[in-house]
């Protein structure tokens, strides 16, 4: 299980990325919504389009929930 996070800025597109603890791309605390402990980041992806509908996994940490941008 890893701790994941959405960030709390969208992207130039409009997504909000979701990252695991460890990214070395996980933005600052204070950027970040806590989605608690998941086992993949397809389930803390679902958490995060909770809170922020359009939401995207990282491309570095996330890849098997990350959607190239059209």
């Amino acid at each position: 299980m890893s701790l994941f996070y959405v960030n709390k800025n969208a992207q130039d597109n409009g997504d909000h990325e979701v990252h695991s603890a460890s990214c070395s791309y996980l933005p600052k605390k204070e950027n970040c919504h806590p989605l608690g402990y998941h086992t993949a980041c397809s389930t803390a992806l679902t958490a995060a389009k909770k809170v922020y509908p359009k939401s995207n996994g990282c491309y570095y940490c996330s890849y098997s929930s990350y959607t190239a941008p059209e």
